[in-house]
């Protein structure tokens, strides 16, 4: 699979250049006479003719928070938002990747899309040029500096650093507010990068400071541990999609409904922990060790992760994301309770799979592969990715019966039990004897899935990442800057 280089989890690094894609929905049944009662379309008017045209065009940016292509295809918050309100549409979806942050605003306002998709923050000099939808997410924007050096504390603490900030953000109406109150307070406005690229930046000590928002540091900085969040700017702002102000609001009051109903039904609620519930649980030092051993580990066991994966049609980084949870890709790992092996497997996984020496990297491997292709077949057909491999690997973790006890009460609970965000929730109960008296296999300690998953889910994030455009055992990964940048920054 190729993986667009802008710089970031789930194949990331910095991209300059600017293309058209499109991806096409599963044609969704005709509107019945009654439901086409309910949202009467005028003659003429946008919302008729994207339904005439069978697709809507939107804007938007290559982010780990908005647009990205992962181990499942494409994804990001923003992608999976505007997918489904093209389904509530019964359209598909063109999307279009302007070159800069400051592009996606100016061809929103000039009408050369439906509407802007982007992570866009609500500022009162943005509303007298755009609409905005209903806020779906609140963020911060964080001063970010790098661990080593000295933090500020304040705005006034920046006046003898390096800031630079990214062209056509909310970033900018921040500093020059509080440059009223701070003269002497300086930035650089950087033409070519994304808020990827500057972190990066940071992160080499090429410059001191740069602004990012919250969500997108929830994200980055399991790739740059160093970086921290030396103070927040206030006051929180709000993101929403973007439009060109017009006389026609046909499509503009269709995604206000469309946000209210996945506010009412939970929908916005279950993505927002999809895309940033995973995020929380690898700290500096694992993050670290991580590190360490993607260098002094991995490059002894990847070509058999890659074997393997080909031979099952699976993902390599997806094989060894879970054996580095299993063993730290330590061949000769042992736990207290007799697993073994680079996959930890048990006597039972290895007699089923004629594995005679659980302790040999090629058969540990391929018997792991083995078995998660049989968790995977266990897992009912009609549960699409990413939520068939997280609930494949919760079985993984603690059988197929548990999880499928997990399911039962998330549905008891009103919840959706072909979602991971919700049977993720429904797990813990399992201690719970109110809970477990209930089920079929009984009690399990099922807060460990929970976070065996979301760790796979981090290893994999980082793994995509440090294999995007270089091979595991060199030096790190560049954004596409350029040498004038370079020059500029060392002069």
């Amino acid at each position: 699979m190729h993986y667009h280089g802008f710089i970031l989890a789930l194949g990331l690094c910095f991209l300059s250049a600017c293309d058209l894609q499109q991806q096409e929905l599963p044609k969704p049944p005709p509107k019945s006479p009654e439901q086409n009662k309910q949202h009467p379309v005028s003659s003429g008017n946008q919302l008729e003719r994207i339904k005439k045209a069978g697709f809507l065009t939107v804007l938007t940016r290559y982010d780990p928070t908005t647009y990205y292509e992962g181990a499942h295809g494409f994804s990001g918050l923003e992608y999976d938002l505007v997918q489904l309100f093209a389904q509530h549409l019964a359209v598909n979806v063109k999307f279009i990747l302007p070159q800069t942050f400051a592009a996606v605003l100016q061809q929103t306002a000039a009408g050369e899309a439906d509407f802007a998709a982007a992570g866009i923050s609500i500022t009162e000099e943005r509303k007298q040029q755009l609409l905005f939808t209903p806020p779906y997410q609140e963020i911060t924007e964080q001063l970010i500096f790098r661990s080593g050096t000295r933090q500020p504390k304040r705005p006034v603490d920046l006046a003898n650093g390096i800031l630079e900030i990214v062209k056509g953000t909310s970033h900018a109406q921040t500093l020059q507010q509080l440059k009223e109150k701070n003269p002497g307070l300086q930035w650089e406005t950087n033409e070519t990068l994304d808020t990827d690229g500057l972190l990066y930046l940071v992160n080499e000590r090429l410059i001191d400071y740069t602004i990012a928002d919250s969500n997108q540091m929830t994200l980055m900085r399991r790739f740059y541990p160093k970086l921290n969040v030396a103070f927040n700017f206030r006051p929180a702002r709000k993101l929403a999609w973007a439009f060109k102000k017009s006389d026609d609001l046909s499509l503009y009051s269709e995604a206000v409904i469309f946000f209210k109903k996945i506010k009412k039904n939970k929908t916005l609620k279950q993505l927002l922990e999809r895309h940033y519930g995973h995020t929380r649980n690898i700290k500096y030092v694992g993050n670290c060790t991580f590190r360490l051993h993607l260098q002094s580990r991995l490059p002894q066991h990847k070509a058999l992760f890659q074997q393997a994966a080909t031979e099952h049609k699976l993902d390599w980084r997806l094989l060894a994301a879970i054996s580095y949870q299993e063993s730290h890709w330590d061949e000769s790992a042992v736990s207290p309770t007799g697993v073994k092996g680079l996959m930890m497997l048990t006597k039972a996984t290895a007699s089923q799979f004629a594995i005679k020496n659980r302790t040999d990297p090629r058969e540990s491997i391929f018997g792991g592969a083995k078995y998660l292709i049989q968790r995977l077949n266990t897992i009912p057909s009609r549960i699409p990715e990413p939520d068939r491999t997280w609930l494949a690997l919760a079985s993984y973790n603690v059988g197929y019966g548990h999880v499928e006890d997990a399911r039962i009460i998330a549905q008891k609970l009103g919840k959706n039990p072909d979602k991971w965000v919700d049977v993720k929730q429904a797990l813990p109960l399992l201690t719970q004897k109110k809970w477990y008296s209930q089920t079929k296999h009984g009690y399990a300690r099922g807060k460990e899935p929970v976070v065996y998953v979301d760790n796979i889910r981090s290893y994999l994030d980082l793994l995509f990442w440090y294999t995007s455009n270089k091979d595991v055992g060199e030096s790190s990964t560049m954004p596409a800057i350029s040498l004038q940048d370079h020059e500029r920054i060392a002069s």
